[in-house]
């Protein structure tokens, strides 16, 4: 059986939400799926952009064949409602990666209005067992597949071991996101903890030396810069990435930190790859596959990092490390996708 996609233009290089998407066309086509639309491209204009997609889409669902199987991609802005009614004219079969459910994420006051745009599909992809909870909660009926964690594409493989760290204190804990119009606030409060015992190290667009609440001198923050997604695992050494978002130190806060109760975060991929064990708050839906797996610490509260850090013992480390090393060939080479899309298949 021939399955098909539909490649679109992607906005930014620096997006994490695009790299999640450009990743998952890859590792479709190497399955054995075919792009019916134009060839990828990352054209910033956004005019153009629509454009361009509303064409690809239009020639692709020209070409593609009555009673197929299409792999969608959730969300997709204005055109989702064209892909699907084209779809299910020619009697095809349809699955759906979900990337982001806005309602979950305090986007958009109505979930039933979401869920019809996501469920006009004969099986889903959710990120992990939270998220299909939610689903399975809101009475959705056709099969829902866990993906575990999204995968993570780099053209030049893996880095090279990132992580050289032996057991040596203090550790440096790295941050890659956003740090622009008060987006991860936290990180400036990180010097005012009354024990911060580790370094942070700090990627991405955004971040503002005045804010920090310590001279710089003093601070136990260090600004490395900004890098397009597919270059920044190869800039990134630490001994550990922390996956918390939100405006407090003390949870995960805030419609992002919220969020991380049903999403997985695609920098946890991007810090496995890197051979970083995970930091992750303990409500974090991710967390459980974190801990399944040996991949590293939850915490509940920043301010008890410290005494968390201070109690690993060098051997429960290196055993991370081990673990993060089978985890970052699966990740890099598409495996948790293609397990996904292929339960995916046998259940429609």
């Amino acid at each position: 059986m021939t399955g098909y996609y539909i490649s679109r233009n992607y906005k930014s290089l620096f997006n994490a939400a695009g790299k999640a998407k450009t990743d998952c066309e890859f590792i479709l086509q190497e399955m054995g799926f075919k792009n019916l639309g134009f060839k990828q491209s990352s054209i910033p204009n956004s005019a153009l952009g629509t454009i361009k997609n509303f064409l690809g889409i239009t020639y692709a669902l020209l070409r593609l064949p009555f009673k197929s199987t299409l792999c969608t991609q959730y969300p997709l802005n204005k055109f989702r409602g064209y892909v699907l009614f084209i779809a299910k004219l020619k009697r095809c079969r349809i699955i759906t990666i979900v990337h982001d459910v806005r309602f979950l994420k305090g986007r958009t006051g109505s979930a039933s209005k979401e869920l019809k745009k996501i469920i006009t599909s004969d099986a889903i992809i959710v990120h992990n067992q939270a998220m299909r909870d939610w689903f399975v909660e809101q009475n959705v009926q056709i099969p829902i597949i866990v993906l575990g964690i999204f995968d993570y594409i780099l053209n030049d493989g893996l880095p090279v071991q990132n992580n050289k760290n032996n057991g040596t204190k203090p550790y440096k804990v790295v941050y890659a996101g956003g740090f622009g119009d008060g987006k991860n606030s936290y990180i400036y409060d990180l010097d005012t903890l009354e024990k911060n015992d580790f370094k942070m190290k700090l990627y991405g667009i955004g971040f503002d030396y005045q804010k920090l609440k310590a001279p710089k001198e003093e601070s136990i923050i260090s600004y490395e810069g900004a890098f397009p997604s597919d270059e920044v695992a190869y800039r990134i050494e630490g001994s550990f990435g922390l996956v918390w978002d939100g405006t407090s130190t003390e949870e995960c806060s805030g419609q992002y930190g919220q969020y991380l109760k049903f999403n997985n975060p695609h920098k946890t991929s991007l810090y496995i790859l890197c051979g970083l064990p995970i930091i992750v708050w303990d409500k974090a839906a991710i967390s459980a596959f974190i801990l399944e797996n040996n991949l590293g610490i939850v915490v509940s509260n920043l301010k008890d990092l410290s005494d968390k850090l201070e109690q690993l013992s060098n051997e429960d480390y290196q055993k991370m490390k081990s673990n993060i090393d089978s985890a970052r060939t699966k990740i890099i080479s598409g495996g948790y996708l293609n397990n996904a899309v292929n339960k995916a298949l046998q259940s429609i």
